[in-house]
């Protein structure tokens, strides 16, 4: 039998999606499963952007220049404005989702066998990229304990070897929704400027800051034209996740001409989605205040009901739509197996992401699980009652301390 490469055995599974089976099998049995595994919003997709789909009149659906549509493009660039960001059309690709665009920026800018240092807990498909591109994760540790702010610089700066060529973030975070101040964007830019290195922004959950925090993009940071990577999609933003558009964008032109030329090499981005997202960008201010006060009554729900069990830390996040919790159990993987194959409470259970699959050494989120507040309210203090009765029956749960722990974030 032909051996399978050192690349398709090192790929790691989704932490995400790898339980799935599992949750078949609990429905197949009639457990209603509710799903905080997967960051897919029950929110409504804008109906200016399904009107784009249900009219569309075209005879040929054709390709798409490699760096998409020229007037999407264009509609991007004024929508990024609107944010405080200044980027011409002629900075932007359109990519198969961000996954496509941060593939194209890690081939582009890094050699194999470079390192790039990514705050942990970090998300997990960035590790699946990294060996795509031969690229080494260094991991720099953000503790549950600060509500997983930016490390000190000196920590960036222990890890930094001649092998080290950029910084990967995601603000707002996924997993741990937290969101990063200005300040400590300040701190990223001054590590990068003075070690010479690429600084990729995930920022595909601009739009989803809470409590007064204001979002602050990377490419609003001066001096860093020749370094700074946005990665974005429209897969959060108006809750179109299957229309797989995200974009690529730096001010760095050779950059550009190198991440076009992978651009090329698959063609085009899809068309349907680009037809779908150009027409997004019309969406009325209203649904985003809509949908972002949803999410804050939505993440108040589960964070402080999760707060309310004994033995259990959730900082409450400033954005995005996740959290990490660390539960009082011996093994997020076994426990987040356990529920689905074993624990049904009203006929119900709950699944989630174990948070080993977001560190690079799994024990680091041992005690640890990922939700997604995606769902509507309801299912979310059903699920918080799920998960008081499974810690309080599941085999592996550890002793819980009789004082409770103060929470960052005021959780």
């Amino acid at each position: 039998m032909p051996a399978i490469s050192t690349k398709g055995r090192l790929m790691p599974p989704s932490p995400i999606r790898k339980l799935v089976p599992f949750a078949e099998a609990a429905k197949k049995r009639g457990t209603q499963v509710i799903h905080l595994n997967i960051g897919q919003p029950d929110i409504a997709t804008p109906e200016v952007a399904l009107d784009a789909i249900r009219h569309l009149d075209r005879d040929v659906i054709e390709y798409s220049h490699s760096a998409g549509y020229e007037s999407y493009r264009k509609g991007l660039a004024d929508y990024y404005a609107g944010h405080g960001i200044r980027v011409t059309h002629e900075q932007i690709i359109i990519t198969n989702g961000g996954s496509e665009a941060l593939l194209f920026g890690m081939m582009s800018c890094f050699e194999p066998g470079d390192e790039v240092i990514i705050p942990e807990p970090y998300y997990a498909n960035y590790n699946s990229f990294a060996v795509s591109a031969g690229v080494t994760v260094v991991p720099v540790r953000c503790t549950i304990d600060t509500g997983f702010a930016l490390p000190a610089i000196a920590d960036f700066e222990a890890l930094i070897t001649p092998r080290t060529k950029g910084i990967l973030i995601c603000n707002p975070g996924n997993p741990t929704g937290y969101l990063y101040s200005r300040a400590e964007l300040e701190t990223l830019r001054a590590i990068v400027l003075k070690h010479d290195l690429f600084l990729f922004a995930d920022e595909v959950y601009r739009e989803f800051c809470y409590d007064g925090a204001r979002h602050v993009s990377a490419l609003e940071l001066d001096g860093l034209e020749q370094h700074a990577v946005l990665i974005d999609s429209v897969s959060k933003r108006y809750s179109m996740c299957g229309a797989r558009v995200g974009a690529f964008i730096t001010r760095n032109a050779e950059l550009y001409a190198t991440a076009l030329k992978f651009a090329q090499a698959r063609l085009s981005p899809p068309t349907f989605g680009q037809i779908a997202s150009e027409a997004a960008l019309r969406t009325p201010q209203s649904y985003f205040d809509d949908v972002t006060r949803e999410y804050v009554q939505r993440r108040d729900i589960l964070v402080d009901g999760l707060n309310s069990i004994a033995g259990v830390t959730c900082p409450k996040p400033k954005g995005a739509f996740y959290c990490v919790a660390e539960l009082p159990i011996d093994d997020s993987d076994t426990f987040c197996q356990w529920l689905l194959e074993h624990f049904v409470h009203d006929g119900h259970t709950v699944m989630m992401a174990p948070a080993t699959g977001f560190y690079a050494n799994p024990e680091s989120g041992r005690k640890q699980v990922r939700l997604a507040y995606v769902l509507e309210q309801g299912q979310l203090r059903l699920a918080v009652e799920c998960l008081r009765h499974a810690l309080a029956a599941y085999p592996g749960r550890s002793a819980v301390a009789s004082a409770p722990q103060a929470l960052v974030g005021g959780a």
